[in-house]
């Protein structure tokens, strides 16, 4: 006999592996005083590093409301890993920019992240990646329409 998959296990278990992820990556990053998100930030800055980058720009790339987001800037001001510039087009706008204390933090926060992303996909293989790739950008998908789908139904109300 079959059994039905438990798609609230399936979902439990990704928010789990997310949260074991950046628990990880913390641990490793303690002695820099960096959480995870923190040095994913940074990491999004540094890529980006001479063009500044907004803060809406970063909440769409993670995810991570804007509360969150300028607080965890807030604290990356206080320790000197980024600078805020107004932008010229839009002075309500504000730019970050990585500084050179974050330059330099750079190869331990890319040594640390990856290590742990090898450990994390020990034992796959390139083809079992790249279905999850497939397999996690369809149900990104999904909520995608999901939420639009709401957003036009609350607009009707």
């Amino acid at each position: 006999m079959m059994m039905e998959m438990d798609a609230g296990r399936l979902l439990r278990d990704g928010r789990w592996l997310c949260i074991q992820a950046e628990q990880c990556i913390g641990r490793r990053l303690a002695s820099t005083g960096l959480t995870a998100a923190q040095a994913q930030i940074l990491l999004c800055l540094l890529d980006r590093d001479g063009q500044g980058t907004l803060l809406t720009e970063i909440h769409r790339a993670f995810g991570y409301s804007m509360a969150t987001l300028s607080s965890m800037v807030k604290r990356l001001r206080e320790k000197g890993y980024i600078r805020v510039e107004r932008c010229k087009e839009d002075d309500r706008r504000r730019l970050l920019f990585a500084t050179e204390a974050a330059r330099r933090l750079r190869p331990t926060l890319e040594a640390t992240i990856q290590g742990v992303h090898s450990q994390l996909y020990h034992g796959f293989s390139q083809k079992e990646l790249f279905t999850l790739d497939r397999l996690q950008r369809k149900l990104l998908q999904n909520l995608s329409a999901l939420t639009a789908q709401h957003q036009k139904e609350e607009s009707k109300s």
